[in-house]
């Protein structure tokens, strides 16, 4: 693994934790994506569009700054199909409204809490992704 994947790894998760962290202290809320971005559209329940609105626009921003920062181009490669990636989106979307939130949510907040609820989610989010990478590689060869 090379030198500068361990630093932005590091970098990436010490200002995931400091994000989760400080939304928690200033606004009392876990920070869990797909509860973020689903909460975007309306009907609104609270006042609390411009924090959603901050958080996502964050996720988006955060790489690009990085990117700049570092002089390091953001690679990301999508070699699947279009109706994969949709199927897979739907999927994910459902799994994350089946499980009470996703990985940000119970893998990162949920598990520091020691909740072990979020701990069974992340559980089976992991086992399940491991699962899916094996047939995809060493089964279906793609």
């Amino acid at each position: 693994m090379a030198t500068d994947t361990i630093v932005s790894a590091a970098v990436g998760g010490l200002f995931v934790g400091l994000s989760a962290a400080l939304l928690l202290a200033l606004t009392g809320r876990i920070a869990g994506v797909s509860g973020f971005v689903s909460r975007l559209l309306p009907p609104y329940s609270d006042n609390q569009l411009p924090v959603r609105l901050a958080f996502v626009a964050g996720l988006v921003i955060a790489p690009l700054l990085y990117a700049s920062a570092t002089g390091i181009p953001i690679g990301i490669e999508v070699r699947s199909s279009l109706p994969l990636l949709v199927i897979g989106g739907i999927l994910v979307g459902f799994g994350a409204v089946r499980g009470g939130g996703c990985t940000s949510g119970h893998g990162i907040c949920g598990t520091a809490r020691l909740s072990s609820r979020s701990i069974a989610a992340t559980a089976i989010f992991m086992t399940t992704g491991a699962i899916t990478v094996f047939i995809m590689r060493h089964v279906l060869g793609g």
